[in-house]
């Protein structure tokens, strides 16, 4: 039986605001075996962050059962089994691109991490970053910045990425060139990722599979898989096989 990285069984989240209670989530069920790469697609407010956080044990779930590999969410987080890259890189200002991979180690305790073998110097040679170690945040593109915040993700050996729409503020040509690279990063540490994205491309391209979200309540609609081989390159969006799949989400996209 194959292990399994994320188990959620009909959870619900519902949160209670001035207007009354609104229900975030409903009835989720999902299955991410380990080592998988898994995108997530749907409209605004369908519930996207708000089920990453869920796993990352940052909300609680209203009802409902939550597995993270094998065990509760706050003892995964606890054990730092979990990496989370934002939107925003929110890098340290006053500190070195090393400076700011190594944190995470200085604030859990460095070597006593449970399995921790790459060094924050060989996770950013594994993002493509070799010879900007001294350089500080603000000497750094976007895209740049971006690899910083995932070689800090993944410095403690989490078996666990999650990505919020990590890609989302950058422009077309430098989100292409990260989609490569972090499909390239994740076929060399199989690291099991979540990533939310509001494109079709980027969610054809990156994932296994697309779990696609409905909304108002956030429920799942479908899971779509993606059978296209790897590693995958640019040019294969251009490809008749790509093209269909991107047609398939957008249906069932426009029925969420």
């Amino acid at each position: 039986m194959t292990a399994l990285a994320v188990a959620c069984d009909r959870v619900d989240v519902r949160f209670t605001t001035e207007r009354g209670t609104v229900t975030a989530l409903h009835e989720v069920s999902l299955d991410v075996e380990d080592g998988a790469f898994l995108t997530m697609l749907g409209p605004s407010g369908c519930g996207k962050s708000t089920l990453l956080r869920v796993v990352a044990d940052l909300i609680e779930p209203s009802k409902g059962a939550l597995r993270v590999l094998g065990r509760s969410p706050r003892e995964a987080r606890s054990k730092r089994e979990i990496g989370f890259v934002f939107q925003d890189s929110a890098l340290l200002a006053w500190r070195s691109v090393l400076a700011n991979v190594e944190l995470p180690l200085e604030v859990g305790g460095g070597a006593s991490i449970a399995g921790h073998t790459a060094s924050p110097r060989e996770l950013l040679e594994l993002v493509g970053l070799k010879g900007w170690e001294d350089a500080y945040p603000h000497e750094l593109s976007g895209g740049m910045r971006q690899r910083v915040a995932i070689a800090r993700a993944l410095v403690t050996r989490p078996r666990l990425l999650l990505m919020d729409e990590p890609f989302g503020a950058l422009d077309e040509i430098t989100r292409d060139r990260l989609n490569e690279e972090l499909l390239r990063v994740w076929e060399q540490t199989r690291t099991t990722i979540l990533f939310v994205t509001h494109s079709l491309y980027e969610a054809a391209f990156l994932g296994q599979k697309v779990l696609m979200l409905a909304a108002n309540p956030g429920r799942v609609r479908e899971i779509v898989p993606i059978d296209l081989p790897y590693p995958r390159r640019l040019a294969l969006r251009e490809t008749p096989e790509f093209v269909r799949l991107v047609a398939r989400l957008r249906a069932v996209l426009e029925t969420c």
